[in-house]
């Protein structure tokens, strides 16, 4: 049903500029199955290792699909945004709240662990994909920022799920959890509303690059979209179903299901009537 809904064109002519970004993104998936099979030392290498992964693939499709200068540009632009809203909030408390980070995260760059970038690398790509997607019937003249708000809010969505099984690990703990989403008090709303911020910012570095770097698409976005999905719905039923995290599992859920609707409204309207 999903992959009806998404409706992602898959090219018949499937040569290995097809099959590397999907066989990493099968990878990913999973790993990330054995996150909530595993605790300790091995649940920490399984958050190295997904991140690795999916920060790998997406760069390595953005490369594949619109050109080398699009795929470093990625890499740049979203570890340089990472890095500087993180630091940004960890040293004033904007525009996320305040939060500390757990030492078990390893080394860091200006007080924010690589993993936290690798994270945000392995999100940021799909998250503006499935938005320019989901702007495709808006008016020209709108698109862009369309475009913009919908990559945002699948990126905030992305960590609403993501926050409270990180801080439930022990990665980091807020300062003032509360008033959080109904069913999440362990993440604060303040963090939702940074999360909205810093995706419209790096969201607009990512249309500009892709505007102005990239050829036409020349692979399908099937493997960052199976990523995406995976991380938000396989996340909420992780939550529900081994990581005793309800609240998180039905925003995730709900969420999802909310971007599910509107693609199969977007198809339903885009199928021509006899």
């Amino acid at each position: 049903m999903i992959p009806s809904i998404v409706h992602v064109p898959v090219p018949r002519d499937w040569g290995a500029r097809q099959f590397v970004p999907l066989l990493i993104a099968l990878a990913v998936v999973f790993t990330a199955i054995a996150y909530p099979l595993t605790s300790g030392d091995a649940r920490d290498v399984v958050s190295w290792a997904i991140v690795l992964l999916g920060g790998t693939l997406s760069v390595v499709h953005a490369w594949l699909s619109r050109g080398l200068r699009t795929g470093f540009g990625v890499l740049a632009l979203v570890l340089a945004a990472s890095i500087g809203f993180e630091a940004l909030g960890l040293a004033t408390g904007f525009p996320y709240g305040s939060w500390t980070y757990s030492d078990v995260l390893g080394p860091t760059l200006l007080g924010v662990p690589f993993l936290v970038p690798l994270a945000w690398l392995m999100m940021a790509w799909p998250s503006w994909l499935l938005g320019r997607r989901l702007a495709a019937p808006v008016r020209p003249e709108r698109r862009r920022a369309a475009r913009i708000a919908w990559a945002a809010g699948v990126f905030a969505a992305w960590d609403v799920v993501l926050d409270p099984q990180m801080v439930d690990a022990g990665y980091w703990t807020w300062a003032h959890p509360e008033p959080g989403l109904p069913g999440i008090d362990t993440v604060p709303l303040t963090n939702l509303a940074g999360w909205l911020l810093a995706g419209a910012v790096l969201m607009t570095l990512l249309d500009l690059l892709d505007e102005r770097t990239a050829a036409p698409p020349a692979i399908s976005d099937l493997a960052p979209m199976l990523v995406l999905g995976w991380m938000t719905l396989g996340g909420a039923l992780a939550h529900a179903g081994w990581l005793d995290l309800p609240g998180s599992a039905a925003w995730g859920a709900g969420l999802g299901a909310v971007v599910l609707a509107v693609l199969a409204i977007q198809r339903r309207r885009s199928v021509p009537r006899r």
